[in-house]
């Protein structure tokens, strides 16, 4: 069978590590050029290797760095036709009164500017490819607010405004744009967030992952990488031709 990806040009931001990594090898191996785009280039191009998609430093919440990415983009693959809003970052795990406006401002920065900027430099190169996909990295707190996660929960519904308002004004241009919501993912990322926990509320990790995340799952497991990475496949593919504007939970039947 044909690659679902095949002679397909995607970036994916956050690609260096995590679902941003997982989602870029799987486009690859579906027969796509990636450019992966992170702040830091030597876990970039430890990527890149273990990946085979191409490394391009960049910080999405700057706006030249972000015209840079895609310059660079076109310049090397002839176009885009997939993006991938998947950098992002943690916030601090509090109370709300006890949060860090510094953090919070960075959380923003990166989470929510960082995917308005490249949406507002990726369209023009999809829509003269005469459309695309745009998958937004949103997250089960996107849909529905948790303690202790005021600021990563607030750019996450944010996500999703902004897929919805975009799908609206780009549709005509057969540029589809949706938002993966991802549940609780194994990996270095969630274990950063265990440990945050851990330190704020006094209790051991593995209660905390017990009763937080895995048994409030209907599958009693965490989702894997490489499970948000096949429901990307499927967002970016022809197979979901006429999705748009949708969010869709891969997230193991949490409740």
């Amino acid at each position: 069978m044909p690659d679902l990806l095949d002679r397909k040009v995607a970036v994916v931001t956050g690609g260096g590590t995590g679902i941003g990594e997982a989602i870029a090898a799987r486009f690859v191996r579906e027969g796509a050029k990636v450019a992966i785009a992170g702040r830091t280039r030597v876990v970039l191009e430890q990527s890149a290797a273990r990946t085979g998609a191409w490394p391009i430093a960049a910080d999405v919440a700057d706006e030249a760095e972000v015209i840079a990415l895609f310059r660079a983009t076109e310049e090397r693959f002839g176009g885009l036709d997939i993006l991938v809003n998947n950098a992002g970052v943690t916030g601090q795990v509090a109370p709300a009164e006890l949060l860090d406006m510094g953090q919070w401002d960075t959380t923003m920065a990166v989470n929510v500017r960082g995917t308005i900027l490249c949406l507002k430099h990726a369209i023009p190169l999809l829509r003269r490819r005469g459309g695309g996909s745009v998958i937004n990295m949103s997250s089960l707190m996107g849909l529905r607010g948790y303690p202790m996660r005021t600021a990563y929960t607030a750019t996450k519904f944010a996500i999703i405004g902004i897929t919805e308002a975009v799908a609206q004004e780009v549709g005509r241009d057969r540029i589809r744009v949706n938002a993966l919501c991802p549940g609780a993912v194994n990996g270095e990322l969630m274990q950063r967030v265990i440990a945050a926990r851990v330190a704020a509320e006094g209790r051991p990790a593995e209660a905390i992952v017990r009763e937080n995340y895995t048994e409030k799952a209907a599958l009693r497991r965490w989702v894997e990488p490489e499970e948000v990475a096949a429901a990307a496949v499927f967002l970016a593919s022809d197979d979901s031709a006429s999705i748009t504007g949708e969010r869709l939970r891969v997230d193991a039947g949490r409740s």
